[in-house]
């Protein structure tokens, strides 16, 4: 029996220990938190920067090529069985024998140093180049990454917003419900509404459960979206400060749009520079057609004896300095077969941008509609929510002095609830397709961004 009281007593404390661990607390971010924090996990974005670092790595490599190289050798040499050569028996010359003559030391040394500086080499001057518009292409292809990131993290965290509006408008529907239905009983009690006006108005706050539950689970699914968006775990809470704010872009953005991005889409301008790097590549394979000229010069102190016992005196010094060309006469008409795959390579790059710059315009066009659609649904809203506030307010006015039914109250709250839905739809609506045309744009959002904390 002791035993078993002092279980459970081990259990209630450790259940009240357990209740009394602080959880983790929850942190509010506005966008340009979101924004920020998206760009510092985003793994492609970490990637694009290794990418970039390796292409500056490549440029110094290539510089390499155009600096002289400096090698240094050393030898030595143990001859266990020193060769020999023979020569003639010339103490008895008409014995026709030979006689064996070692030669060489039984240890060698031997210590070369060379240097080696290309004086004309096409394909090197080349490659410098190649090297340096390649680390110029990763740059634009790591701000492409950084844009879209960006433009994603911005189009969760609107969708946060919106799911947020919408939870909080089915919640004060329900609450608007409620309270109607308090007072339809209490009408009811004292005779003024009929059973059947009672019944609508339970049916309807059993309607809006559901509803508001389902905004709830839609809002938590928004939340973890934009969590996955930063790429930070679910064990952290995050909630979004701000709301769904409309902030009309300027007219002069919009009417000028197309020609901001084929200036500054990050994307194209990566294909540009790629179709340098292929003609680059070009004139790099037609460089095998020109000869190479280079300068190069070795110092070489040697030493050879029978014993170990070696000193400074023991070593000899020589030294050359000379030129040399080489140049390639026939390979196989390879040289030609590879200036062709390269020119080809250059055409395709071309055909590609010509095919993006098309996408890129027809891309900015339709988000420019977009935005300009969603700016006279959001104008139109306006009114129409008012009106049906009104309405609202006239129904329930109506049905509280006896004049009206409750099918009118609850016909007018669904005006009411559509109105608000299609308002805040249009503002959202405006403010992805804003993010959209910053990131075809190519860029980044500023401090002052659609929201309002």
């Amino acid at each position: 029996m002791l035993k078993t009281i002092l279980l459970i007593s081990l259990f209630s404390l450790l259940t009240a220990i357990g209740r009394a661990q602080p959880q983790d607390p929850l942190r509010l971010i506005t966008l340009d938190e979101a924004i920020t924090i998206g760009l510092e996990n985003n793994r492609d974005l970490k990637a694009a920067r290794l990418e970039v670092d390796r292409a500056e790595a490549r440029v110094r490599e290539a510089w390499g090529y155009a600096l002289p190289s400096l090698d240094f050798s050393g030898r030595y040499t143990r001859a266990l069985e020193r060769p020999v050569f023979f020569l003639p028996d010339f103490a008895n010359p008409s014995s026709g024998r030979t006689v064996p003559v070692q030669i060489g030391t039984a240890h060698a040394f031997d210590m070369t140093l060379s240097a080696r500086q290309t004086l004309f080499n096409s394909t090197v001057i080349v490659g410098v180049g190649a090297a340096r518009v390649y680390a110029d292409v990763a740059k634009q292809l790591f701000r492409q990454k950084q844009v879209e990131t960006a433009a994603n993290v911005r189009r969760a965290f609107y969708s946060v917003l919106l799911a947020g509006e919408v939870r909080h408008l089915m919640q004060q529907n329900l609450r608007n419900a409620e309270e109607n239905l308090r007072n339809v009983r209490t009408m009811a009690s004292q005779g003024l509404v009929s059973e059947y006006d009672q019944l609508r108005a339970e049916v309807g706050v059993e309607n809006l459960r559901p509803e508001v539950l389902r905004a709830e689970n839609n809002y938590a699914l928004a939340v973890d979206a934009l969590r996955t968006t930063m790429g930070i775990g679910v064990s952290e809470t995050v909630d979004v400060q701000g709301s769904l704010v409309h902030e009309p872009l300027p007219e002069p953005l919009l009417s000028t749009a197309e020609e901001i991005a084929i200036r500054d889409n990050p994307g194209l301008a990566a294909l540009k520079l790629q179709i340098e790097v292929n003609e680059a590549f070009v004139s790099a394979e037609k460089s095998n057609y020109l000869p190479v000229l280079s300068a190069f010069g070795t110092l070489q102190y040697q030493a050879a004896k029978n014993s170990f016992a070696f000193s400074a005196n023991d070593f000899f010094r020589s030294a050359q300095v000379g030129l040399s060309l080489s140049f390639n006469i026939f390979q196989g008409l390879q040289t030609n077969a590879k200036v062709d795959q390269a020119v080809i390579e250059v055409r395709k790059s071309e055909e590609q941008l010509a095919r993006t710059e098309t996408m890129l315009r027809t891309a900015v066009h339709s988000l420019v509609l977009q935005i300009r659609q969603a700016q006279q649904r959001i104008d139109a809203q306006r009114k129409t929510v008012e009106q049906a506030e009104r309405g609202y307010r006239i129904a329930t006015t109506r049905f509280t002095s006896g004049a009206g039914t409750q099918l009118e109250v609850n016909d007018a709250q669904l005006a009411l609830t559509q109105a608000n839905v299609n308002r805040i739809q249009a503002v959202y609506d405006y403010l992805v397709a804003s993010a959209g045309l910053d990131e075809v744009l190519g860029r980044m959002p500023g401090k002052n961004s659609s929201t309002s904390p």
